[in-house]
């Protein structure tokens, strides 16, 4: 555990996953090509990759650093591999599940949103999440849940980042997923 990266998972399980992050880094290293939708939970720390999207906004942008902040977008495509081509701006990342709620897709272009957990789904898998960098001056807070992103479900220093994630409209009460303790997780403990 002193050397090694966040894990739950027991040996035989923890061995396949070391070795699926290598395979990634692996088939980035060839080409030197991000693919078009990045495990990051494969990374080993995934922030300085999510910092990276924010400095080459800032840099594009000629923003500062300081004012920059993440803004998340859950697609409505289900797998990786349904991502043909990087986006314009940011980066589609993928690998995360929601613990204490659902994920209820959107109908066409329409982003979904959060809703009651299903029985007998504790931990769904997120869709797609597209991450861009904006100035925090244009973020948006209404209709919106400050979902925490932590590596495991150990939670505490595991912290990640801080996710926007969609409510059912703009009255909706955070609260209710506050209190569900509603948290992105990026790796499972089996």
């Amino acid at each position: 555990m002193k050397y090694a990266y966040f894990s739950k998972k027991p040996l035989s399980g923890w061995f396949d996953d070391l070795l699926l992050r290598i395979k990634q880094l692996d088939d980035y290293s060839e080409e030197l090509v991000a693919p078009d939708s990045l495990w990051i939970s494969g990374l080993f720390n995934p922030m300085s990759y999510l910092t990276s999207i924010m400095q080459a906004t800032a840099r594009r942008d000629n923003l500062a650093l300081d004012d920059m902040v993440l803004r998340t977008t859950v697609t409505n495509v289900l797998t990786p591999q349904e991502i043909t081509e990087a986006p314009e701006n940011g980066a589609y990342v993928h690998g995360f599940y929601l613990q204490g709620a659902g994920w209820e897709l959107g109908r066409g272009a329409e982003q979904g949103n959060l809703c009651e957990m299903i029985p007998k789904v504790l931990m769904p898998e997120l869709p797609v999440l597209h991450v861009t960098a904006i100035n925090r001056k244009d973020l948006i807070h209404a209709g919106f849940y400050n979902c925490p992103v932590y590596i495991t479900t150990m939670r505490g220093g595991t912290f990640v980042f801080t996710a926007k994630m969609k409510m059912e409209s703009d009255e909706y009460d955070a609260n209710l997923w506050i209190l569900a303790g509603v948290a992105m997780i990026m790796s499972l403990d089996d």
